[in-house]
């Protein structure tokens, strides 16, 4: 199902089918460096994944973590969504990308259109992000959409710190 559509890129939820694309940007480096490991070490264990997080997750709230494909191609490259984590009051915005698409916008693009997504299709007004302090990437293009940092927090899980951000979503005259 799609969500979302730009110039360059089509977001849809996840399926089944997608199990060895998940595996596969579940194990990039950079997805192991700074979201961290899941354990998808086999296809059945990305199929597991998708069912019981990203599944889960649109079942329970509407809404997700999405495939980012390429539309010329239909070709996958990377996800990027919302997440509602028990211990944030708001969704968190998340993204992805394979390690060749990197550097070209696509992730950038995505965000975008998952920001007007979740404005426009859930009334959501206020949305967070959650990174490392070295993940410099991720921080430049939270600041590119418009996101400003709130401060420092701790992770419930590991114990590490994360930097915070949020934006408030607003168009028009509301």
């Amino acid at each position: 199902m799609k969500i979302a559509e730009t110039d360059r890129l089509s977001l849809r939820r996840f399926t089944q089918c997608d199990a060895p694309f998940i595996f596969k940007l579940l194990n990039e480096p950079g997805w192991l460096r700074f979201i961290g490991d899941r354990g998808i070490v086999t296809e059945g264990d990305a199929r597991s994944y998708i069912e019981t997080v990203l599944i889960a997750s649109y079942r329970k709230y509407g809404y997700g973590l999405y495939a980012v494909d390429l539309k010329e191609g239909n070709i996958p490259v990377g996800m990027c969504g919302l997440v509602k984590r028990d211990w944030l009051d708001d969704a968190d915005i998340g993204f992805a990308m394979c390690a060749y698409y990197e550097g070209r916008g696509y992730a950038t693009e995505a965000a975008r259109a998952v920001l007007d997504y979740a404005h426009d299709k859930h009334a959501i007004r206020k949305i967070l992000a959650i990174t490392t302090g070295d993940n410099d990437r991720s921080i430049r293009l939270l600041e590119k959409i418009g996101m400003t940092y709130e401060k420092k927090i701790t992770s419930p899980g590991d114990g590490g710190l994360l930097e915070l951000y949020s934006i408030e979503l607003s168009k028009g005259e509301e």
